[in-house]
């Protein structure tokens, strides 16, 4: 690995943390209070190609590679999550699955829309009765005996950006009784007939990132709009995943750096018995692991992305590097945001510092895009070779 940056990884870093102090940080506590979508926020953030960062210039995107989308990714993260889960979906689920498993047509039609910031784009493959179990789906498309189109039947739950997406990629049954084998991967557009939003989740975190149930009934989805081939579905949604956990893990060092930085200041400006509660043994002893687990995540964060662009370029896996990553960054994340409240005393505790926010948006990086318990069985099985 080198350690060191390049220019337009700094320039899209810079890009980023002007963007999050000036546009994004003032008004966080506003859209979190609200549960308001930063629509205005997020084609900005198109127009300035943070919304298709590894996306190939002919199709609307940056160009650059992964480094470059976990640095910009953690500075918006670092101003709000939930701003930064926006970004990671339209990224890492909707564009990078498109990119590796679409056609020339679906990636011109499809991910140009979404990576200038034009539609928002989702990923559905969460259902009521199978988050982490995510094969045991029961949303359905079968094939129209002429070939032309899929008809598909089904509810999802838990979609980000769901109340907002034109565009979604959705995965469905095609052959029932196959398990895993039998999923299939689909491009959505949701001004199609048939297409239904449901309820919108009452978040605890993340509350300006739009999340609700979709349903399906009687959608005619074109055959064109296939995603790869015929029963692989689930190996694409596996795939696919990989990449968003270290969106994820950059999201958690985000929250852990804004966390630790205020946590800093607060340690040098508040007095308890005439002195900066930074000069007491307890704080410091907080504040050095704090620093330790930040670093942590954050080394382990760009180590996944290295090992994403190598396995680009030589064909190679990197997702026990992403599960690592995803891991220990949230827990990380969960444990500093902890610290922080807890090193704020009263005021961590109140809505008049961002501190509580940080707290209930770290713990969310614990569950999606697969919880720690699925991190850890997915770090064990690949390091053993067992199942």
């Amino acid at each position: 690995m080198d350690f060191s940056f390049t220019d337009d990884q700094l320039s899209i870093q810079s890009i980023a943390r002007d963007f999050a102090s000036k546009r994004i940080a003032p008004v966080a506590a506003e859209f979190d209070a609200s549960g308001k979508f930063p629509l205005d926020n997020i084609q900005e953030m198109g127009q300035l190609g943070l919304m298709g960062i590894e996306v190939p210039t002919e199709y609307g995107g940056a160009g650059m590679d992964t480094t470059s989308y976990v640095l910009a990714l953690i500075e918006i993260a670092a101003a709000d999550a939930a701003h930064s889960t926006i970004m990671s979906v339209n990224n890492s689920l909707f564009c990078n699955g498109i990119l590796t498993h679409g056609t020339q047509d679906q990636m011109q039609k499809y991910v140009k829309a979404i990576a200038t910031g034009e539609a928002i784009g989702a990923y559905a493959l969460t259902e009521p009765q199978s988050g982490s179990d995510a094969s045991n789906m029961h949303t359905r498309a079968v094939k129209s005996e002429d070939g032309s189109h899929y008809l598909i039947n089904g509810k999802k739950s838990w979609i980000t950006s769901g109340p907002v997406a034109r565009y979604i990629v959705l995965f469905a049954i095609t052959k029932p009784g196959i398990g895993a084998k039998g999923v299939s991967a689909f491009i959505i557009d949701t001004e199609t007939e048939g297409f239904h939003r449901g309820k919108t989740e009452p978040k605890l975190g993340i509350r300006a990132s739009a999340t609700c149930e979709i349903e399906f009934e009687n959608y005619k989805c074109p055959a064109e709009n296939l995603l790869g081939k015929e029963g692989e579905g689930f190996k694409i949604a596996m795939g696919v995943l990989d990449a968003g956990r270290i969106g994820i893990a950059s999201q958690a060092v985000g929250i852990s750096r804004a966390a630790y930085e205020a946590t800093l200041e607060w340690s040098r400006e508040r007095k308890a018995f005439g002195k900066p509660i930074g000069s007491f043994q307890m704080t410091q002893s907080k504040i050095a692991d704090m620093k330790c687990r930040l670093d942590t995540s954050t080394l382990l964060t760009l180590r996944a992305a290295w090992a994403k662009e190598q396995a680009s370029k030589n064909g190679g896996r990197f997702g026990t590097e992403a599960s690592v990553a995803k891991l220990v960054a949230s827990e990380n994340a969960m444990w500093i945001t902890h610290q922080a409240v807890q090193i704020h005393g009263g005021m961590g505790y109140s809505k008049e510092m961002p501190l509580e926010r940080y707290f209930r948006d770290a713990k969310i990086t614990e569950i999606y895009e697969g919880t720690s318990e699925i991190q850890r069985m997915v770090i064990a099985r690949n390091e053993t070779g067992l199942r």
